[in-house]
């Protein structure tokens, strides 16, 4: 059993997460904590192998909290913010969960600390062991530095990847920041039932498909869903994306999407 302690000021929120947590039977909820002060103390008494973890909680922060342990459990945080990703990261947090918790996206973050439980808590973070070797899906979340900015991307919010040299532009919101590596080392990470490699130069996430048309050569083109300002409308100022499927691949699309 996984002993586990849960830190969030918010009861409900506890009580949502303990909820949820209930169907692995791997993960034994040992106690509760509603600030990082009470979380000390228990910690440091109860030694868990496992903290669910809020960021924003009156008084220290979780970070503070984090550096007062000599031994510090396994910690997946739990927020409903997604700027303290790199932060995160540094802390060598095993996995950072967004907030309303996901169940898929939660059962994946158990699977991964059972198995680290199983390697005896190996030393992992959220770009390690178990995420490096698997398919990276639709519910992920990706750590992204463009020169001096960061993001913390959901992958639902990436429409398409795009090849630019050495490097991959990533196309989410109004942002297309570039990574260092190739369209065929991207594909091999990214789930491909939802990831389609239109063509040479392009991944797109299939989720933002809004209309497909004949194209040249036996070729399909994609339009992908407008993006919308910030009153929820679309935004009139942006080009609708469109990304051309070669005629190779536009058997292999149909294979796996016709019915």
């Amino acid at each position: 059993m996984i002993r586990t302690l849960l830190i969030d000021d918010e009861r409900l929120a506890r009580e949502e997460l303990k909820k949820l947590l209930k169907d692995f039977h791997e993960i034994e909820i040992i106690d509760e904590a509603k600030n990082p002060e009470e979380a000390l103390d228990k910690v440091k008494t109860l030694k868990p192998d496992l903290l669910f973890l809020d960021i924003q909680m009156p008084g220290m922060s979780s970070f503070d909290m984090l550096k007062q342990l000599d031994e510090i459990p396994q910690v997946v945080f739990v927020t409903a913010f997604d700027e303290y990703a790199l932060k995160a990261f540094e802390m060598d947090a095993l996995d950072y969960i967004l907030k309303p918790v996901d169940p898929k996206r939660l059962e994946e973050t158990v699977k991964k600390v059972i198995q680290n439980q199983e390697t005896d808590f190996q030393q992992s973070s959220i770009f390690k062991s178990v995420r490096s070797e698997r398919f990276l899906n639709i519910h992920d979340s990706v750590f992204i530095k463009d020169n001096e900015k960061c993001y913390f991307v959901n992958l639902q919010d990436v429409r398409y990847f795009e090849s630019d040299g050495n490097y991959v532009k990533v196309f989410f919101e109004r942002n297309k920041p570039l990574i260092l590596r190739s369209l065929n080392s991207l594909e091999e990470r990214l789930d491909p039932e939802i990831f389609f490699r239109a063509n040479r130069k392009h991944i797109v996430n299939t989720c933002w498909i809004n209309k497909i048309e004949n194209w040249f050569n036996g070729g399909l083109l994609l339009e992908l869903k407008p993006l919308l300002d910030s009153t929820g409308k679309v935004d009139e100022s942006k080009q609708l994306e469109k990304i051309e499927i070669s005629r190779r691949q536009t058997s292999r699309f149909k294979e796996l999407f016709s019915l």
